[in-house]
């Protein structure tokens, strides 16, 4: 995690982004959607785990990412 009170949404599996749900500034539920991941055909969607607001996004569609890369911030 980063700063006090911010969560940090990293990579759970390489692949390439396909979806953003969220942008910055926008206000999220602890499970609702924020991005998708494709890896082997298959979309992984990436939720939020907690309620807050989104920061910068760290990514956009058709981005690959690694493993452990950051996405985003939830504050």
């Amino acid at each position: 995690s980063g700063p006090a009170g911010t969560q940090v949404v990293k990579a759970q599996i390489p692949g390439r982004v396909v979806r953003l749900w969220v942008a910055e500034g926008d206000t999220v539920e602890a499970g609702q959607p924020l991005l998708a991941i494709e890896a082997m055909k298959m979309e992984n969607e990436v939720r939020a785990t907690r309620a807050g607001t989104v920061g910068p996004l760290r990514v956009a569609v058709d981005a690959s990412v690694e493993l452990g890369d950051e996405l985003l911030t939830i504050s």
